[in-house]
């Protein structure tokens, strides 16, 4: 499973910074690829960030591009999001994720595993 671990979600204000953190247990993340997905209220969880382990891409759409970034701590087995510049938009449930399914990682909701969601609310 992913559990949330660390600085995970809360209150930061418009400009700032907030690091995301899911700890897996039970299987080793090194071999999963892995991403990060977040869902507003009446929206679509949609995803903001993925890597892919056979080749270390990541993905990341426009909205988020340039502040966001994901990484992965093997030796802890633990994925980060790493969000800078945070704007009111970006306030959200943020999900981690993962699969074992090999290839390029996706956006979409391709992952057998999920985190629980951490809120992260934007505003002054």
């Amino acid at each position: 499973q992913l559990q949330r671990v660390e600085s995970g979600g809360g209150l930061v204000q418009p400009g700032g910074s907030m690091r995301l953190s899911c700890a897996a247990s039970g299987f080793a993340l090194a071999t999963f690829n892995v991403a990060w997905f977040r869902q507003a209220p009446g929206n679509e969880r949609d995803g903001v960030s993925c890597l892919s382990r056979s080749n270390r891409s990541t993905n990341y759409p426009d909205s988020v591009k340039g502040r966001f970034n994901i990484s992965a701590d093997d030796r802890k087995n633990t994925v980060y999001l790493q969000m800078d510049s945070l704007k009111p938009e970006d306030t959200a449930i943020y999900y981690c994720a993962a699969t074992d399914r090999p290839g390029a990682c996706a956006l979409a909701p391709r992952y057998e595993l999920w985190g629980q969601g951490a809120q992260v609310t934007v505003s002054s």
